[in-house]
């Protein structure tokens, strides 16, 4: 009688596999056999896992999210000052939002798949909610909603541009913003 190989860390390093999967190839180029091959763990898994495709990306979109939220609200958690807020949302723009080589690719994707299927966009909408909520700890609500998409853009920008403006446009461009 075979023995059932106790492995607990299986279901997270599927989902970490996934986002590495979806990082290298997007959502198209993702497989249950190229994550399951990616995570090291029999094909089978990932239907004991996840009951759908759909359902594996939700819960690597939404490990994403919460990971990128988490050094969003550890980078605003000491400022005291307006100027020590933009100082964090540069580093947060230049550092903390392309900390991986994999995050502009995924947060990309993310949006992509959101914007096809209503389903993944509670993701983004939970990950906005979350972004605007610590930064309503710095400014108002208003605000803080106009200043979560000027960092978005800037991320964006910075990302993608052959020739990316420097810091010190981008503290520029927010401390403008918070002066207005």
């Amino acid at each position: 009688m075979a023995t059932r190989r106790n492995d607990p860390d299986r279901r997270d390093r599927i989902i970490d596999a996934a986002l590495s999967v979806i990082a290298e190839g997007g959502v198209a180029g993702t497989s249950h056999r190229r994550v399951a091959d990616r995570a090291g763990v029999p094909l089978g898994s990932m239907t004991y896992h996840f009951t759908s495709m759909d359902e594996l990306l939700r819960e690597a979109f939404t490990r994403f999210a919460e990971r990128v939220s988490e050094r969003f609200a550890a980078r605003l958690s000491a400022v005291a000052s307006r100027d020590e807020l933009a100082t964090a949302i540069v580093d947060l723009v230049h550092k903390d939002l392309v900390a991986g080589p994999d995050d502009l690719v995924l947060t990309l994707e993310l949006y992509t798949l959101a914007a096809r299927k209503p389903a993944f966009r509670k993701i983004t909408h939970d990950w906005m909610r979350r972004s605007r909520a610590v930064l309503e700890e710095h400014v108002d609500a208003r605000t803080s909603h106009k200043l979560d998409a000027l960092i978005e853009g800037l991320f964006i920008h910075v990302s993608l541009d052959p020739t990316p403006h420097g810091r010190d446009v981008t503290r520029d461009a927010v401390l403008q913003f918070l002066s207005s």
